[in-house]
Protein backbone atom coordinates (compact mmCIF):
# COMPACT_ATOMS: atom_id res chain seq x y z
CA UNK A 1 0.00 0.00 0.00
CA UNK A 2 0.98 3.86 -0.48
CA UNK A 3 0.24 6.32 1.68
CA UNK A 4 0.38 9.84 0.48
CA UNK A 5 0.24 12.46 3.71
CA UNK A 6 0.25 16.30 2.96
CA UNK A 7 0.44 17.66 5.96
CA UNK A 8 1.63 20.99 4.74
CA UNK A 9 -1.43 23.41 3.37
CA UNK A 10 0.72 26.22 1.48
CA UNK A 11 0.84 24.35 -1.87
CA UNK A 12 -1.29 22.50 -3.92
CA UNK A 13 -0.01 18.62 -4.57
CA UNK A 14 -1.63 16.17 -6.85
CA UNK A 15 -1.28 13.17 -5.09
CA UNK A 16 -2.51 10.95 -7.59
CA UNK A 17 0.69 11.87 -9.49
CA UNK A 18 2.87 10.55 -6.38
CA UNK A 19 0.76 7.69 -5.82
CA UNK A 20 1.55 6.79 -9.73
CA UNK A 21 5.02 7.59 -9.54
CA UNK A 22 5.50 5.43 -6.62
CA UNK A 23 3.99 2.36 -8.08
CA UNK A 24 6.39 2.99 -11.25
CA UNK A 25 9.06 2.69 -8.66
CA UNK A 26 7.86 -0.23 -7.01
CA UNK A 27 7.40 -2.13 -9.80
CA UNK A 28 10.95 -1.55 -11.22
CA UNK A 29 12.54 -2.59 -7.90
CA UNK A 30 9.86 -5.68 -8.14
CA UNK A 31 8.60 -4.78 -4.41
CA UNK A 32 4.80 -5.08 -5.18
CA UNK A 33 4.00 -6.30 -1.71
CA UNK A 34 5.98 -2.84 -0.19
CA UNK A 35 4.39 -0.39 1.67
CA UNK A 36 6.07 2.86 1.66
CA UNK A 37 4.89 6.51 2.77
CA UNK A 38 5.52 9.72 1.10
CA UNK A 39 4.77 12.85 3.37
CA UNK A 40 5.41 16.46 2.13
CA UNK A 41 5.83 18.65 5.20
CA UNK A 42 6.14 22.66 5.73
CA UNK A 43 9.69 24.03 6.79
CA UNK A 44 8.79 23.53 10.57
CA UNK A 45 8.47 19.90 10.23
CA UNK A 46 11.76 19.02 8.36
CA UNK A 47 14.09 20.86 10.52
CA UNK A 48 12.86 19.52 13.51
CA UNK A 49 13.05 15.54 12.23
CA UNK A 50 16.14 16.96 10.82
CA UNK A 51 17.58 18.03 14.25
CA UNK A 52 15.60 15.01 15.61
CA UNK A 53 17.26 12.25 13.53
CA UNK A 54 20.14 13.46 11.92
CA UNK A 55 21.44 16.02 14.74
CA UNK A 56 21.24 19.13 12.00
CA UNK A 57 19.41 22.00 13.19
CA UNK A 58 18.39 23.07 9.78
CA UNK A 59 15.62 22.18 7.50
CA UNK A 60 16.34 20.23 4.32
CA UNK A 61 14.88 18.66 1.10
CA UNK A 62 14.26 15.21 1.94
CA UNK A 63 14.44 12.61 4.60
CA UNK A 64 14.38 8.88 3.89
CA UNK A 65 13.51 6.69 7.35
CA UNK A 66 13.82 2.94 5.99
CA UNK A 67 12.16 0.32 7.97
CA UNK A 68 12.70 -3.10 5.88
CA UNK A 69 10.61 -5.02 7.72
CA UNK A 70 7.64 -7.79 7.63
CA UNK A 71 4.97 -7.43 9.84
CA UNK A 72 2.77 -10.13 11.50
CA UNK A 73 0.28 -9.43 9.01
CA UNK A 74 2.72 -10.23 5.96
CA UNK A 75 3.24 -6.63 4.70
CA UNK A 76 6.52 -5.64 3.64
CA UNK A 77 6.93 -1.84 5.59
CA UNK A 78 9.55 -0.81 3.43
CA UNK A 79 9.94 3.12 5.13
CA UNK A 80 8.82 6.55 4.58
CA UNK A 81 10.34 9.77 2.66
CA UNK A 82 9.21 13.04 3.85
CA UNK A 83 9.50 16.00 1.61
CA UNK A 84 9.66 19.87 2.63
CA UNK A 85 7.61 21.44 0.25
CA UNK A 86 8.70 24.92 0.81
CA UNK A 87 12.37 23.66 0.22
CA UNK A 88 11.49 21.81 -2.75
CA UNK A 89 9.84 25.16 -4.08
CA UNK A 90 13.31 26.96 -3.58
CA UNK A 91 15.06 24.56 -5.11
CA UNK A 92 12.87 24.64 -8.29
CA UNK A 93 14.13 28.24 -9.59
CA UNK A 94 17.42 27.53 -9.61
CA UNK A 95 17.03 24.09 -11.46
CA UNK A 96 14.67 26.17 -13.97
CA UNK A 97 11.65 23.54 -13.80
CA UNK A 98 8.05 23.63 -11.58
CA UNK A 99 7.49 22.40 -8.39
CA UNK A 100 6.07 19.34 -9.05
CA UNK A 101 9.14 17.99 -11.27
CA UNK A 102 11.50 18.97 -8.27
CA UNK A 103 9.09 17.14 -5.82
CA UNK A 104 9.53 14.00 -8.47
CA UNK A 105 12.84 14.34 -8.43
CA UNK A 106 13.25 14.45 -4.44
CA UNK A 107 10.48 11.73 -4.11
CA UNK A 108 12.95 9.55 -6.26
CA UNK A 109 15.97 10.70 -4.56
CA UNK A 110 13.80 9.71 -1.30
CA UNK A 111 13.24 6.40 -2.74
CA UNK A 112 16.51 5.42 -3.77
CA UNK A 113 17.56 5.76 -0.05
CA UNK A 114 14.75 3.55 0.90
CA UNK A 115 16.41 1.29 -1.50
CA UNK A 116 20.05 1.38 0.28
CA UNK A 117 21.50 4.04 -2.48
CA UNK A 118 23.81 6.78 -0.58
CA UNK A 119 25.21 9.96 -2.35
CA UNK A 120 28.76 9.48 -4.35
CA UNK A 121 28.52 5.55 -4.47
CA UNK A 122 25.68 4.87 -7.67
CA UNK A 123 23.13 6.75 -6.56
CA UNK A 124 23.39 9.70 -9.15
CA UNK A 125 23.61 6.88 -11.82
CA UNK A 126 20.53 5.54 -10.62
CA UNK A 127 18.64 8.56 -10.18
CA UNK A 128 19.67 9.10 -13.88
CA UNK A 129 18.84 5.71 -14.90
CA UNK A 130 15.01 6.37 -13.08
CA UNK A 131 14.34 9.80 -14.60
CA UNK A 132 14.89 8.45 -18.40
CA UNK A 133 12.76 6.10 -17.81
CA UNK A 134 9.74 7.99 -16.14
CA UNK A 135 9.81 11.12 -17.55
CA UNK A 136 10.42 10.16 -21.16
CA UNK A 137 7.88 7.76 -20.98
CA UNK A 138 9.48 4.83 -21.85
CA UNK A 139 8.23 2.77 -18.66
CA UNK A 140 4.61 3.55 -18.88
CA UNK A 141 2.62 4.08 -16.49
Amino acid sequence: MIQIINQQKRYWINTKKFKALLKRLIHKYKMQSAEVALVFVDTRAIKKLNRQFLKKNSPTDVLSFPLGERSADGKFYFGDIIISVPQAFKQCFSEKHGLERELELLTIHGFLHLLGYEHLKGMEEEEEKIRNLIFEGKYGN
